[in-house]
This record gives structure tokens, sequence and C-alpha cells, in this order.
């Protein structure tokens, strides 16, 4: 297949496509034995050989999988303090990082994968892939408050808002939100902004994938029908 040569090294896990055209520009990369440098050539994936600092590359099939977060563990590849990580409940993880991140003790939908371009384009409000998630909260919501946080609340500097606020309890204590923004802690600070903390925080669905009937520290690959579905744009 006729690939551009940083999106081949991209593909190949090498670094983001950004990152992949400053090691052309250094005179790391090599096409069939030849030093290149120059910006947007076009190579044959299955016919060239291509290497990084005379390490040959290659790019790995993509795979996909929806995860079940249970407590207790980091939403990261590798923890500097040696807490668990997502990584151990996917057996042969190797080269697949999570798509975002949640808190230790957050639960709920995260997509792992090896697709870093996939990863990019679900990450970025712009492409309107929604997240939902069930909270409890430290106290009730009142209906104002719930339209408040639809409006926008100042947050960071930023305008910020939630798409959707439901109040799914008679006491006011549970509720749904849905929104389109993946910043650390978003969920918890935005009920943080106006007095009110989560005591526990479940994300139900990412990007159109429910975890609704898996439990708790389960996987599965995704179709491919919902990997077509999160290549689309909206």
């Amino acid at each position: 297949m006729k690939i551009r040569l940083n999106k081949f090294l991209s593909s190949a896990g090498v670094s983001s496509r950004r990152k992949a055209e400053q090691l052309i520009q250094e005179g790391r990369v090599e096409i069939n034995g030849k030093t290149v440098i120059e910006l947007g050539i076009i190579i044959d994936d299955e016919r060239d050989v291509v290497s990084v600092d005379g390490e040959k590359k290659k790019v790995e099939k993509k795979v996909y999988y929806l995860l079940n977060k249970p407590k207790g563990f980091v939403t990261t590849t590798k923890d500097e303090k040696g807490r668990d990580t997502v990584m151990l409940l996917v057996p042969n993880s190797q080269n697949l990082f999570p798509v975002g991140r949640l808190d230790v003790n957050t639960t709920g939908a995260l997509l792992l994968t090896n697709d870093g371009d996939l990863a990019n384009q679900l990450l970025h409000p712009s492409y309107g892939k929604k997240r939902y998630y069930t909270a409890k909260l430290s106290r009730p919501l009142s209906q104002d408050h719930a339209d408040r946080l639809k409006r926008g609340v100042l947050l960071e500097g930023r305008r910020s808002k939630f798409v959707d606020v439901d109040i799914v309890s008679n006491d006011g204590f549970h509720v749904k939100v849905s929104t389109l923004e993946g910043r650390n802690h978003f969920v918890k600070k935005m009920f943080e902004s106006i007095g009110i903390f989560v005591n526990e925080l479940h994300r139900d669905s990412f990007a159109g994938l429910n975890v609704k009937d898996m439990p708790f520290g389960s996987y599965r690959p995704l179709s491919d029908i919902e990997i077509n579905k999160l290549r689309e744009n909206k």
C-alpha cells in the first residue's frame, strides 16, 4: 500500500507524525538502505524497507479492545510509583496504550489500541465523540445547578460545559452527564466548580462503546463495524 513516510513511521509506533518529520530531517531514517531527508516521500509499505537509527520498522496490525476498568488501576502503560496499571488486565498488551485516562478509582469504558492516529482523533473534541458518565455526588444537585453546568462555567481559564446533565435519583445524589471533553479530572472539576464533590464515577460509554453488560475487569475486541464507526468524523 502506498503511504506517506511520516504516516508509516507513526503507524509503526516510532513517533507522532510531527516527530517523524523531525527524525527524517535529522537524517535518521533510511529507505532501502539510503538515508532520506525530504518530507512528503511516499513509500510502498509492502516492498520498501524502512529503518530508523539502523533498526527496521514495520506497521503492526491494528488492534482495538474495550475494557470495563475496575477501581484500583491507573490508566497508563507504566507507573513510576509501582501501582497496577490497566495493561495488566489485557494479555498480550505489548505496544497497546489506553486512549485517554480514567482516575485510579474511576471505573468504566476504556479503549486500548496501538492505533495512534485514531486515538488522537477520538480525543479531540472537534470530532464529537461523547463520553457518558454516572456520578454519585457528595450532596444533591439542584436543577438550577444542572442547568448552569450545561450553560457552562469557567474552568482552568476556559469556558467549559456538559452536553447533558440528568438527575437520575429522587434524592439528587446520582446524576448522568455527557461531555466531549477529555481533560484530566474534567467531570470532577466541573462539579467542584459549584462546590460539589464526586464520590463515585463510572464511565458508561466512550465514543459509542458501552460496557453495560461487561463485568469489571473484563475486555473484548471491537468488531469491524465498531472500528469503522470510530473512524467516522462525527
